[in-house]
Order: structure tokens, then C-alpha cells, then sequence
């Protein structure tokens, strides 16, 4: 009896301690009242409980309750939206880096290349770039230990470091015999969110934002005023594959372009605390320029709440595919062990009230799939009826359509390529063969503009890149090479202005046959009318 009544009480603690726990990580003042509401809360952690004691007492072999645990928890939040998550501690770091900033290390983008580390690029400013790395360099050893084989978490762990420390790396580079070590000094690395900005035209500026992270608006500012000096008239803002981050930039950028203090975004969440509004400044904080916003099926979030706020002010054009639709907040919540929920907490909704949250309803997998699936709408079609989507109207009284992501007023499909071309750019064959190409022609590193004007993938460059590619594990198919011989000689000239003088440079050769950036190109005219801007033209 007095055994019966103590395992009753063990049970009842165990029970109470995770109660108290739930209430405690998500920061809950539950009353009694609450705690035995309809909902049966405790029941359903005594069966839980329930559960758990089964698996550890029953289960043929011994269980890690931490790992049944962390199960259970993504498991519930699973059951919730496709946005909410934890992330274990290990995680949580090299998450947070991301929208930082920064991190200190050596300052290299790589890949894993044949189990080997394989340089894609030095970093601008970075140790790395000081010592001479190149794009196509292969690491075969760190601090005198192979390489070989090693994970992305483990070039990580090795790489990075502490700013004044070193690690001495060997280096094999196409087209010398023998490695060389190389120490390298690790220092803090910027993380940029300006992945390229030029003069497309004469009078048209061109920026490429590819994340918001802490230092988005203050690299957008700069390179804004670098275009000015250059003659800039009219912007070009590609947020293609923008898949987002931090709203406090999305909502800056977006103020860079609508004032008077019109809505940005609002956001309505279940509680009176999750609903806020965000306004623009009184003021214009950038020239009033004629502006045209590339979006695609990768933009989504942040990337939204900019291209929303501009299309329903009349502010700008949107051109390109409806975007991801991605409009979910979430609010991270630190747990005790150095863990994470990162919770949907509210729905962003546009100035003209789009709620840009796609439907989640039938599943994760067909979430994820119906965002990339082919429209049906006409390229170039602008303002098309959509009779399936809500209907909204901009400042303006333009028509906009809501029904998830943000629909542009200019639609224009992606270039599609076949599987072949499509794996040479998985496997990174193009980067291997313009690094290995470079190597053994150091007299192309020379005037970029004279390389981009005159340079070709002749036909001697295209049957060395065909036996290349003949001679990896690849299969080659003669049809489909043909077919994409246009966009196949643009890559391997791209990789190599990036090889030669780095990513902005790959990225001005890539939209020079880019069909979305020359059809944007003819958009402008439009994009000034709507803003009630004069613009003589590019």
C-alpha cells in the first residue's frame, strides 16, 4: 500500500513539473480557471505523461528521453502552421548569425565539392581575400588534419574563430602541382544583404537584396547613393529568391519609398498584443525615382511586406511571378537549456488588407510544392482577372488580388531550362570548369567592361566544357544541351567573371540575357505613370 501510494505521488509530481514547465516556457500567468478549461489541458499532459513512462519502462531497447522529448515537440508544432519550429541549441547560433550581420572567421562562401572544401568565392575584405584564396581553391587540410570527407557543421566548427586567432589551412589550386599551407589571421566577416548593385543602363540603377538582416537598409543606403553618383534615374530592386528575415528592415526599406505616413503592414494575431501597425515616415528618405520590383516564387516574407507596401501605395511596379506567401510572425522564445520556439504569433496583412499567408490547409508537403507549381496566367498580362482570388484595390483604385503572396501588376515566367542544364548547376560544373579554365588563362583578368562586352563562350570554350562535362559521373545529352546552348554559354561566362573579379560581377553578366530583368527593363514607363513621376526613358 504504502509502495501503491508512493508511485502515485512520484506520478503526480512527474505530472506537475511538466505542467508547471509548459507554463513556464511560454511565459503563462494560468490561473486555476484556465489550466481545467474546456480545452482539457491537464488531462491531456497526464496522457502525455502517460505515454512517456511506457516507451522508458516497456520499450525493447533503452530510449534517450531528450530525443522522445524534442520528437514530441516538433511534432506539436507541426500540428500548428509550416512556420513554427524548434530549434535545438546547436541550431540556434548559426541561425542567429544569419541575420547578424556578421561573424568572425576566415570569410569564405564555399561548398563541399567530391568530399572536398572548394572555395566559391573569398569574401570582400575578408582574411581570406587578404591571402589570396580563390574562387575553385580546394582545402585539402585545416591545422595539418585531412579534410576529406569533412561536413558543412565541421568546416564550420574549424573555420570559424575568435577575431585575432589562426588557422592554417593547405590549399590545392587548379593548375599547380602541389599544395601550399596558407595561415590565415580570423577577423569578424561581414554578412552581406547587397548581393550586387550597378547601372544596368545608362539611367537605371540596379540592387540585388538577397536577405534583411541587421544591416540590410544601412548596405541598401550605400549602394542607393553610389547609383545616384553614377547618373541613377530610375531603380531596378530584385527581390527574387528573397526568402526574408528581419521585419524591422522590411519596414525601413519600404519606408525608403512610401511617406506621408501611410501603412507599411499590419499585423492581427489572437491576442490584442500581437496586433500592431507600421507606418512610413512623413517624409521621402530617398530621391522619388521611378521604381519597378522583381519578384518571384522564392520572395517571400519580408520580401513581401516591401513589394506589398509598394504596389498598394502606387508607389512602384511589381514584376515577375506571385511570390512564396509567406505572411506568418513569429515571435522566438528562448527556453532555459539554449533552445527555441520560434511561434507564429500574428498574420501580416498589406496596406489594402491582402493577408499574404498562403493556405496551409491540405498539408505540408503541398504547401511547400503548390508554391512552385506553374500559374496559369498570361506573361505580360497586366491587372488579368483572377476569379479565384479575392480583389483589392490599391491608392489609386488599381485592381491587386489577394489569396496569398503578392501578385504582380507585370507577369512574367521564369526561364526554363531543361534537367540536364538544371544538374549542371546542382553539381556546381560550371563553377568547377570556369575555376579550372581561369587557372590556365590568367590574361582574361583584365577591364571587366571590355571582358563583358567582348568575351564569348566560343566554340572552342564549349568542346572543352562538353569533354569536361563528359568526363565527370554526369551524363551528357546532346538534346538538351543544344536546347539551352544560349543559357549554357551565359553560365560559364558568368562563373567566370565571377572566378576573375567576384559576385557582382557574376551577377551583371547573368541578367544580361536574364528575361525577367529585359522584360522589367520596359516597365518603367508604367512604373513612372503610376507614381505620378516624369521619366524621360532609359
Amino acid at each position: 500500500f504504502i509502495g501503491d501510494q508512493m508511485k502515485k505521488i512520484k506520478t503526480s509530481t512527474y505530472v506537475i513539473a511538466i505542467m508547471f514547465l509548459v507554463m513556464l516556457v511560454f511565459g503563462l500567468n494560468i490561473s486555476q480557471h484556465h489550466l481545467f478549461s474546456s480545452d482539457n489541458t491537464w488531462s491531456q499532459i497526464t496522457r502525455f505523461y502517460d505515454v512517456l513512462k511506457i516507451v522508458r519502462s516497456y520499450y525493447v531497447e533503452e530510449v534517450d528521453t531528450e530525443k522522445l522529448i524534442t520528437g514530441a515537440i516538433e511534432g506539436m508544432l507541426e500540428e500548428l502552421d509550416p512556420h513554427s519550429v524548434y530549434i535545438e541549441p546547436k541550431k540556434l547560433k548559426e541561425i542567429s548569425e544569419q541575420f547578424q550581420g556578421s561573424y568572425e572567421g576566415i570569410g569564405i562562401e564555399f561548398i563541399i565539392q567530391n568530399k572536398v572544401i572548394t572555395v566559391v568565392s573569398p569574401i570582400a575584405g575578408s582574411p581570406s581575400e587578404a591571402v589570396g584564396l580563390r574562387p575553385g581553391d580546394q582545402i585539402v587540410k585545416i591545422s595539418g588534419k585531412s579534410a576529406y570527407g569533412i561536413t558543412e557543421t565541421d568546416v564550420q566548427k574549424k573555420l570559424k574563430g575568435p577575431k585575432g586567432t589562426e588557422v592554417t589551412v593547405t590549399v590545392r589550386r587548379p593548375g599547380l602541382k602541389d599544395p601550399f599551407d596558407v595561415t590565415i589571421v580570423r577577423d569578424r566577416i561581414p554578412i552581406y544583404s547587397v548581393m550586387a548593385s550597378f547601372m544596368i543602363t545608362p539611367k537605371i540603377g540596379y540592387i540585388n537584396v538577397g536577405r534583411f538582416a541587421h544591416t540590410t537598409v544601412d548596405e541598401f543606403d550605400k549602394a542607393f547613393s553610389e547609383l545616384e553618383k553614377e547618373g541613377m534615374k530610375a531603380l531596378l530592386l530584385d527581390l527574387r529568391g528573397n526568402s526574408g528575415g528581419l521585419l524591422d528592415q522590411a519596414f525601413k526599406l519600404a519606408d525608403r519609398f512610401v511617406d506621408g505616413r501611410k501603412k507599411i503592414v499590419f499585423t492581427k494575431g489572437r491576442i490584442p498584443e500581437s496586433n500592431s501597425e507600421f507606418y512610413a515616415s512623413s517624409f521621402v528618405t530617398k530621391a522619388r525615382l521611378p521604381l519597378v520590383i522583381l519578384i518571384d516564387k522564392g520572395s517571400a516574407s519580408a520580401s513581401e511586406i516591401v513589394a506589398g507596401a509598394v504596389q498598394d501605395w502606387d508607389r512602384g511596379l511589381i514584376v515577375g511571378e506571385t511570390s512564396f506567401g509567406k505572411g506568418l510572425v513569429q515571435t522566438q522564445i528562448s527556453l532555459k537549456d539554449g533552445s527555441a520556439l520560434r511561434i507564429t504569433t500574428a498574420r501580416y496583412y498589406t496596406p489594402s488588407g491582402r493577408l499574404i499567408q498562403r493556405s496551409y490547409e491540405e498539408g505540408l508537403l503541398e504547401y511547400y510544392a503548390s508554391a512552385y507549381n506553374d500559374d496559369d496566367q498570361v506573361e505580360g498580362e497586366q491587372d488579368s482577372e483572377d476569379s479565384e482570388k479575392p480583389v483589392f484595390f490599391t491608392d489609386a483604385g488599381r485592381k491587386v488580388y489577394g489569396g496569398g503572396g503578392i501578385s504582380p501588376d507585370v507577369h512574367i515566367k521564369h526561364q526554363t531550362i531543361s534537367r540536364f542544364s538544371a544538374n549542371l548547376i546542382f553539381k556546381r560544373l560550371f563553377f568547377e570548369f570556369a575555376s579550372k579554365y581561369c587557372a590556365r588563362h590568367p590574361e582574361l583578368k583584365g577591364d571587366f567592361n571590355g571582358f563583358k562586352q567582348n568575351f564569348q563562350a566560343d566554340k572552342a570554350i564549349l568542346v572543352e566544357f562538353r569533354q569536361f562535362v563528359e568526363s565527370s559521373d554526369m551524363e551528357f545529352k546532346e538534346q538538351d544541351f543544344k536546347k539551352d546552348l544560349e543559357y549554357i554559354k551565359l553560365m560559364i561566362k558568368s562563373e567566370i567573371a565571377r572566378n576573375l573579379w567576384g559576385s557582382s560581377e557574376y551577377y551583371h553578366i547573368r541578367i544580361i540575357n536574364d528575361h525577367q530583368v529585359q522584360e522589367a527593363l520596359k516597365s518603367f514607363d508604367r512604373a513612372a505613370q503610376i507614381a505620378g513621376i516624369t521619366f524621360a526613358g532609359s
